[in-house]
């Protein structure tokens, strides 16, 4: 499996970007897909995740109410929709998928894929 994340860019404080990761697999629908980031100095940590079917999602409370989570399986592709982002929302965001459900407890070293991240800078 291969997850192919875009989306990145530089946006001012306020603003807006949506990511993508789309996964190279027949069986997409049988992972649950998710967001982490890694800024510069920092552990790498959850955003978000989204089951197979979409009907569950998770956040990482730095983000409840300014990101958003879907999916399109007939496209294999996860999207995180980023509005009112902040400075410190600047970081390195991957896109991971795993067959077992994971949220913000999960260790993402246990992960079974992940894409290779895309920029998102932010600035003041």
């Amino acid at each position: 499996v291969q997850l192919q994340a875009s989306g990145g860019g530089l946006a001012q404080a306020g603003g807006f970007l949506r990511l993508s990761c789309t996964a190279s697999v027949r069986t997409f629908r049988d992972y649950t897909m998710g967001w982490f980031r890694q800024a510069p100095g920092k552990e790498r940590e959850f955003v978000g995740a989204i089951s197979w079917n979409g009907g569950r999602t998770y956040y990482a409370d730095f983000v409840k109410g300014r990101f958003t989570i879907s999916r399109d399986n007939a496209k294999n592709t996860v999207y995180l929709q980023m509005n009112s982002l902040k400075p410190d929302d600047t970081a390195v965001y991957y896109c991971a998928a795993d067959r077992a459900l994971f949220n913000s407890a999960t260790n993402y070293g246990t992960l079974d894929y992940w894409g290779q991240g895309t920029l998102v800078t932010v600035s003041s």
